[in-house]
């Protein structure tokens, strides 16, 4: 991996660690739905130029049902998930929980596109999901303002987000990846738009609020969708999924550092577990073969 591709490696790991710092933030003062408008719609904008200069618009029509579905799995029901969940667990819990996104992707690629997992594969999605359980049995309390709920809802966004990836292999194979980006954030804009005027705060949001949204929609969003198919193209997916495992560091880092989150002994034991689960998965860490 080159010097360049590396460096979009982290730089994407730190951006997207850091959408949960943000969201964290912000999701309180705007409420999820109109968060996540904002965050879709601030991306949409910043992408859409893209697509008109490279002359893409037509890639976007004859798709557009694959399009319009991965921007409902792939971004407006995910983000939405997450935001809420973000009112009650902390940044780094969150970004931890979130490394099960290539588990489902697997466990969904081997029950609806009939993939072989193999042994070691089938292996990672158990020890995934025992690191869940971990977490989960540390973290959850389903009493009311518990973060039980907001669990269930983090899994429910990596469930998501898997079938989103299995749906782009499945309807979207051959799309030029900008295509794919930016019609999934317009999309995701529109959808959420009626839900964003009917629960608008009343009260209105604070300058840093208003801040963490900016930045969550053009560095989180756009240009962390730029860095990851920027990455796919220069290093093959297989090695631009390795960013999974970046995540939870920088999630865990700013939610200590501008946060004051603390990572508890659970957290850290079943955030391990998870990422090795996640390793073994998607085919990263495997024994050696015989010669």
């Amino acid at each position: 991996m080159r010097l360049r591709d590396l460096s979009d490696l982290i730089l994407l790991a730190a951006l997207r660690g850091g959408s949960f710092l943000f969201m964290r933030y912000a999701a309180p003062a705007f409420g999820p739905l109109a968060l996540i408008w904002l965050r879709v719609a601030i991306a949409a904008v910043c992408l859409a130029p893209l697509l008109i200069i490279r002359r893409q618009v037509g890639a976007l029509r004859e798709r557009a049902l694959g399009i319009a579905l991965m921007g409902l799995f792939g971004s407006a029901l995910p983000f939405v998930l997450i935001a809420w969940a973000m009112l009650s667990i902390t940044a780094g819990l969150a970004s931890i929980l979130n490394a099960t996104v290539p588990i489902f992707t697997a466990l969904i690629g081997a029950l609806w596109l009939h993939e072989r997992l193999g042994a070691w594969r089938a292996a990672g999605l158990a020890v995934g999901f025992t690191g869940v359980l971990v977490l989960a049995a540390d973290q959850a309390d389903f009493k009311p303002g518990g973060s039980g709920w907001a669990i269930v809802a983090m899994l429910l966004a990596t469930l998501s987000y898997g079938f989103a990836a299995n749906l782009t292999r499945r309807l979207l194979d051959g799309v030029p990846a900008l295509v794919s980006a930016a019609g999934s954030q317009i999309v995701a804009a529109l959808l959420l738009l009626p839900f964003a005027v009917w629960f608008w705060p009343n009260a209105q949001p604070g300058l840093m609020a208003w801040a963490a949204a900016i930045v969550l929609g053009v560095g989180c969003t756009a240009l962390a969708f730029l860095l990851f198919f920027r990455l796919i193209a220069h290093v093959g997916a297989s090695r631009a999924v390795t960013v999974t495992f970046l995540i939870p560091l920088f999630g865990v880092l700013w939610g200590s550092l501008f946060l004051g989150e603390r990572l508890n002994p659970g957290m850290l034991v079943g955030g391990l577990i998870v990422v090795l689960g996640t390793a073994l998965a998607t085919g990263v860490l495997r024994w050696p073969a015989r010669a």
